[in-house]
């Protein structure tokens, strides 16, 4: 599939509907805008709430173990599921889900090629009705942080030659104009990116459809901004859901050995003391 290195990792919208209703397959919608999933959702499929499912709101952390056993199970979900995810927003969450479903070991997890626009857009089958499943039992392994970049490997990786980071949000935040996308609440106190840090939006891995750029159009993305595969790279955003998906674009499609999702990212650290803010569009 456009010559991904993995392309396992992702199903077309031709492929899921074939497969709808299979045992041993559960789809899983993880939206922005949590109505969505309501209004109509790929038949079967369970819906998962990012703001309330997928994080602990009381530490801010990612879903801490217990839960997300319990939310597997009560989604019909087995150790030995196969699951589909997507999602609007180009997958924006969907990705989400699957950073914290690869590091706390599930084998088999996919997304579904151009999310829920596409699906929409193809007219492909959608149910209004609530999905009943049967639950199921769940044992996570213990979570893989390797996956994940926390602030005191950050603050030492951000200007090593070895290291490449990538700020996925929009030119005006990166710049330091915005502080948050329109609409989204102020979370940080001042605006800007890390220092040395290379703007690529998340946007650009994807096409008008919602698809995955090719591994040609990515490859090109990357390395012409200096971010090859013998560097580690650390993609962050506002709160880690948009580089989610850079990162997935990076590990899964182009196969870069070293990828980690800062999740605390400029959440956190445009609100640390002493820590240094670069300004301006990247030269």
């Amino acid at each position: 599939m456009k010559g991904y290195a993995h392309p396992e990792t992702l199903v077309d919208t031709a492929w899921l509907e074939e497969h709808l209703g299979e045992p041993g397959l559960q789809v899983v919608e993880v939206d922005v805008d949590t109505k969505a999933f309501d209004e109509g959702h790929a038949p079967g499929a369970v819906g998962w709430n990012w703001q309330t499912q997928l994080c602990d709101p009381v530490v801010r952390d990612v879903i801490p173990r217990p839960a997300l056993e319990r939310l597997l199970g009560e989604s019909g979900i087995a150790n030995d599921t196969t699951i589909v995810l997507y999602g609007d927003n180009n997958n924006w969450f969907a990705c989400w889900a699957f950073w914290q479903l690869v590091m706390y070991g599930h084998r088999d997890v996919r997304v579904l090629d151009g999310g829920r626009k596409k699906w929409l857009a193809e007219g492909r089958p959608l149910s209004t009705e609530p999905t009943v499943v049967t639950p199921a039992r769940y044992r996570a392994a213990e979570p893989d942080f390797s996956l994940r970049a926390f602030l005191p490997e950050v603050r030492e990786r951000h200007a090593a030659p070895d290291w490449a980071l990538v700020d996925v949000r929009s030119p005006d935040e990166y710049s330091g104009k915005l502080l948050s996308p329109p609409g989204l609440p102020e979370t940080c106190q001042r605006g800007g990116h890390i220092p040395g840090a290379r703007s690529i939006p998340w946007g650009k891995n994807c096409r008008e459809d919602g698809t995955f750029a090719s591994a040609e159009e990515l490859t090109r993305l990357y390395q012409s901004a200096g971010v090859t595969p013998d560097k580690g790279v650390i993609a962050y955003c506002r709160i880690g859901e948009r580089s989610s998906l850079s990162w997935f674009a990076l590990k899964y499609l182009l196969g870069y050995p070293r990828v980690v999702n800062y999740d605390g990212s400029w959440t956190e650290w445009g609100n640390l003391v002493s820590a240094p803010v670069a300004r301006g569009e990247q030269p």
